[in-house]
């Protein structure tokens, strides 16, 4: 003889579907990620996951590490794009191309520390030295002695 199903919440059935009865209809429930539940746009599970994969001797990864390092890298991203969108701005240009970011980066002072790549399309920054805008008559002119 089976054992007679539970009314209370215990097992594993969702919702309590046997309790109210097995014909009414299942409740539908919200899927909520971790990156809604933070409120970032930047995706905290696949976050993790690499977290997870790049540590040595099976570290374990805490699930407020992800969340952190998701709102670091999205905070990067969005300063990152701000600065390079002015720099197109500026160009009158619509597309955000490597010029654009290069200027952007090497324009700021935290991030041309933080970002010690080589950007590639990147260009250079404009500089010319004083010594070589300085005016023609003020360099050295020597009079000529016979």
């Amino acid at each position: 003889m089976p054992p007679a199903a539970k009314s209370g919440g215990g097992g594993k059935s969702k919702s309590g579907a046997i309790a109210a009865g097995g014909a009414s209809q299942p409740q539908q429930r919200t899927i909520s990620t971790r990156s809604q539940k933070a409120g970032l746009q930047f995706p905290v599970g696949r976050i993790h996951r690499y977290l997870k994969q790049r540590t040595q001797h099976n570290v374990r990864i805490g699930a407020k590490a992800a969340v952190y390092t998701s709102a670091i890298l999205e905070y990067l991203t969005a300063e990152v794009l701000e600065l390079a969108g002015n720099a197109s701005k500026d160009l009158r240009v619509k597309r955000i191309t490597p010029r654009h970011l290069q200027l952007a980066i090497r324009g700021d002072e935290e991030l041309d520390t933080l970002v010690r790549a080589t950007i590639a399309g990147g260009g250079v920054l404009p500089f010319i030295h004083k010594s070589l805008t300085s005016n023609i008559k003020a360099t050295t002119k020597k009079p000529e002695t016979a």
